[in-house]
């Protein structure tokens, strides 16, 4: 394994194991460390300036989240998901969304409610200026403050560790023509149903904006694919 990262610095508040594993997991998700690729502790302890036991911890982590496959015998590899995996990924996800969304038309607070339609004119904004990292960083929020809204704490974090698996993905996935659009839209189209406490317009609105994420997740793939076929 070529050297790929850098050494991290020590002055962070966190343990040293969640800055490692928030390296770790930031390189897999920019595809510096790319699917099926093997992961050496020694290697990666020596590049990041730390001793293996953070190494080691961050990686289990990163296992239970779905980023690592450890396999006996063989080393620790970077997942690669496949169609399958993300279609199970996706078909949990949107019973849960769905779930998320309902519960949040009953419990939402009128201050949540306005927090949410601001972060949709943040995200209109981003659009505008082409600004993708924002808008992921927006969208990020977005979907947090609704999770909230649910007011169930093993909801959110079932759902957080799921979307984990795909955030790899994301800018991929977002950045597919007229994706960021239909993305806004479908925001709204929550918004709107949780803001009328209409639960099963919420529910319905969850479900088509997870169902067209998987759509376009899977067909950027494919464009990326063909696209390295081609070189």
């Amino acid at each position: 394994m070529e050297q790929k990262l850098g050494p991290i610095r020590l002055d962070s508040y966190q343990p040293l194991r969640e800055v490692v594993c928030e390296t770790l997991r930031d390189a897999i998700r920019r595809g510096v460390l790319k699917p099926g690729e093997r992961l050496m502790e020694i290697q990666l302890a020596e590049e990041l300036g730390v001793s293996r036991t953070p190494v080691r911890e961050a990686i289990r982590k990163l296992e239970l989240e779905g980023y690592v496959i450890m396999m006996p015998r063989r080393g620790t590899y970077v997942a690669n998901l496949s169609i399958r995996d993300i279609n199970e990924v996706f078909e949990i996800r949107t019973s849960l969304e769905s779930l998320s969304n309902g519960l949040a038309s009953e419990r939402i607070t009128n201050e949540e409610l306005e927090q949410l339609q601001r972060l949709l004119v943040e995200i209109g904004k981003y659009i505008e200026a082409n600004d993708m990292d924002k808008i992921v960083e927006v969208d990020t929020k977005f979907h947090d403050l609704l999770y909230q809204a649910s007011r169930n704490q093993r909801l959110i974090g079932i759902i957080s560790n799921l979307r984990e698996q795909l955030t790899r993905f994301r800018t991929t996935s977002m950045s597919f023509p007229g994706r960021l659009k239909e993305t806004l839209e479908e925001h709204r189209e929550i918004v709107e149903a949780i803001a009328q406490g209409d639960v099963k317009a919420a529910r319905r609105a969850a479900e088509k904006h997870m169902e067209k994420s998987e759509q376009t997740l899977l067909r950027a793939m494919d464009a990326v694919k063909k696209k390295e076929h081609k070189k």
